[in-house]
């Protein structure tokens, strides 16, 4: 067989199996997997929803950041690498430098448990390794990449301030509505449901908790800064209420229904 034909025939083959991809999800950058570790598969389930916002627990253990919402619940092989940043480090390298192939930039929540400075300090040497699929921030230049980290729990505002190079930015809360830190350093504002209404999805939601709820986004909008609830039953009726407010993504615990509902709306 000349050089010619077998080049030829893995050409065609290659082609082939490329047509024959299966597509992927429909990708849903509103969709937000609350405690996602809980699931069968941490990321996976997700990813395979369309989902482009996780949030991970992390608690520091002998030196290794574990991923579990409670002390008891840690396991020394569910590490933040082999859980997370290992396989979407493999993802953007398959996708060509995307979560998602094509797709839109990805957020990776991580909620710090344990000790905020001696955490923080740890998960910044392990967060370095992957710099180059993650926004770093040097100084107030911003160098974007497909994943973005956003801390929250227990966080360390000034000691991230005082860095020369940054490889994460900070979630705020609504008692930092009116804060003057640039976006690059606090790019969102979160907080419990609760804050602004104990609607629970039955009947109409209350008037002024519908009224507070859109002045508040307005607000943190006008800061340059996206928003986002924690604690909201997996309801439709919330969900519409939120998105109608501009809130920028919704929390499930249930993907598939919130996969549902986002599909649902946009048409599909």
């Amino acid at each position: 067989m000349s050089r010619f034909v077998s080049w030829f025939l893995v050409t065609l083959l290659a082609m082939v199996l490329i047509g024959c991809e299966t597509p992927g999800p429909i990708v849903l950058t509103q969709a937000h997997a609350h405690n996602d570790y809980h699931h069968a598969r941490p990321l996976l389930d997700a990813l395979e929803h369309g989902f482009c916002s996780v949030e991970a627990d992390i608690h520091l253990v002998d030196g290794q950041l574990l991923v579990a919402h409670d002390p008891e619940d840690v396991q020394a092989d569910r590490t933040l690498q082999k859980l997370y940043l290992d396989p979407l480090f493999g993802r953007v390298k398959q996708n060509g430098g995307h979560v998602f192939r094509n797709g839109p930039d990805f957020i990776l929540w991580i909620d710090i448990k344990t000790d905020a400075v001696e955490t923080y300090l740890a998960l910044h040497e392990v967060l370095a390794r992957y710099a180059e699929m993650l926004t770093v921030v040097t100084g107030n230049q911003v160098q974007p990449g497909p994943i973005q980290i956003v801390i929250s729990g227990n966080r360390v505002p000034q000691l991230m301030k005082e860095q020369k190079v940054r490889y994460s930015a900070m979630d705020g809360r609504l008692s930092d509505i009116n804060s003057d830190e640039p976006p690059h350093f606090m790019p969102w504002i979160s907080d419990n449901a609760s804050k602004l209404s104990n609607w629970d999805g039955s009947g109409p939601m209350p008037e002024e908790d519908r009224q507070k709820l859109h002045e508040t986004v307005r607000e943190v909008h006008s800061k340059g800064r996206k928003f986002r609830l924690w604690g909201t039953p997996d309801q439709p009726a919330i969900w519409k209420e939120l998105q109608v407010a501009g809130v920028d993504i919704l929390n499930a615990d249930n993907l598939p229904a919130l996969r549902d509902f986002l599909l649902s709306q946009s048409g599909h």
